[in-house]
């Protein structure tokens, strides 16, 4: 279902996922979205994170979250405001007459703001558009958003990468009774 919204919604972005379990010792409970050096997705899955599922419905929403993170193309879309917010850094630290390392650690800062400056936003549209494919896959996203009770909850902090556990159950409540 992840690859047929993908065709649907984005026919420019390569559609066959790989889904692969990191079983290295040591890490934490985790899944994220990236893409190898041909562009295709790769949605990964720590073994703890598999581990505190607690039933099929949170390992389904948790990987159609991480399919839309590619069918939007949050990782293109933080790769430019990266290089957005280290050019303005960079030029504000140029125009207040700083040199050298300083204009690179300013950009490194801008780079760094700039990335995290909708990372909110991508995680709420990575869960709307997860709930949707969840879903349409026959799976309960409601009951896979249950995961959200027992992880940490990020709250409200500045620069923060996700948006409060609450939010995000809201946007998935919202977004499924609509199908």
């Amino acid at each position: 279902m992840a690859e047929r919204e993908c065709r649907r919604r984005a026919p420019r972005l390569n559609c066959d996922f790989l889904i692969v379990v990191d079983d290295r010792p040591g890490v934490p409970a985790n899944a994220f979205q990236t893409v190898d050096e041909q562009g295709r997705p790769i949605i990964a899955f720590t073994l703890p994170l598999i581990a505190e599922a607690r039933n099929r419905d949170e390992i389904a929403f948790i990987l159609a979250h991480e399919a839309a993170h590619h069918i939007e193309d949050h990782l293109s879309q933080q790769r430019r405001n990266a290089n957005i917010g280290a050019v303005v850094f960079g030029q504000l630290a140029g125009e207040f007459g700083v040199a050298g390392d300083a204009i690179r650690s300013a950009q490194e800062l801008g780079a760094v703001v700039g990335a995290r400056t909708y990372s909110r936003d991508f995680e709420l549209e990575a869960d709307r558009l997860g709930t949707i494919i969840a879903a349409r896959a026959g799976f309960d996203p409601v009951r896979g958003a249950e995961f959200f009770f027992r992880i940490p909850d990020p709250g409200d902090q500045f620069l923060g990468t996700h948006p409060p556990n609450a939010q995000r159950v809201q946007v998935v409540l919202d977004t499924a009774s609509q199908l």
